[in-house]
């Protein structure tokens, strides 16, 4: 049973969410303004938030910061058509996803689908006992942890995803195309942005000198690429 967190001010749109999501594994959370969406997740379990951007006392962006402060539940921005500065944004804080309004319901279902299942498989399901090393990275698959010379650093489940992906194939390129796809299992539509947005968020995380990187790479014209380490 996955508990869903879904924060919007509007209820009809809350209800709606509902029955697009219609699941015997989904237990839904409400929330109406961004001030109880983090009173929920720091007082109860959630393993996925779909939360708005505009809302009152505290808007999405804020309650993002919020909740990151704290949590690495997955976490989808709901936006309006023409938010686009506010998606970026959105994931430039730590969000992993977005969607926008008004919904499809075949696209809310597809993306929710995945992300608590990633989000659990991080608390350590899996008996693989892979540890991947690129230079000073260390990604431990079986304990889903990452270091930076012997340092952890803590990475949202898509950031995670996505280190991943590259350090398993050093030297490869990958496009944006290629990377959402396989991340999010889903149609690369409006793919460049976001899958850029999570690879600046990584390079800050991971990198000494984000604008002159050592790991992650841009092949220009082509995509993104872990640098091989000798």
């Amino acid at each position: 049973m996955y508990n869903i967190l879904i924060c919007d001010d509007e209820k009809d749109i809350v209800n709606a969410l509902k029955i697009y999501l219609n699941d015997s594994n989904y237990h839904f959370l409400e929330a109406f303004d961004g001030e109880e969406a983090v009173h929920l997740v720091e007082t109860n379990e959630v393993h996925l938030v779909l939360m708005d951007i505009m809302m009152p006392k505290l808007d999405g962006i804020q309650a993002m910061i919020r909740i990151r402060e704290k949590s690495n539940v997955p976490v989808i921005l709901l936006t309006a058509k023409g938010e686009d500065s506010d998606k970026v944004l959105g994931l430039t804080v730590g969000a992993d996803d977005y969607i926008t309004k008004p919904f499809n319901p075949i696209e809310v279902s597809a993306r929710v689908k995945s992300q608590p299942r990633r989000y659990m498989q991080l608390g350590g399901g899996s008996v693989r006992p892979d540890v991947i090393r690129v230079g000073g990275i260390e990604l431990d698959d079986k304990e889903k942890r990452v270091t930076l010379d012997g340092e952890p650093v803590a990475l949202t489940p898509t950031e995670y995803d996505i280190l991943k992906l590259l350090m398993q194939n050093p030297g490869q390129v990958f496009s944006p195309r290629e990377i959402y796809s396989k991340i999010w299992n889903d149609l690369p539509l409006g793919s460049e942005n976001t899958v850029a947005v999570h690879i600046r968020h990584l390079r800050e995380k991971l990198e000494i000198n984000p604008a002159e990187p050592r790991y992650l790479k841009v092949v220009w014209g082509q995509g993104y690429k872990c640098e091989k380490q000798g």
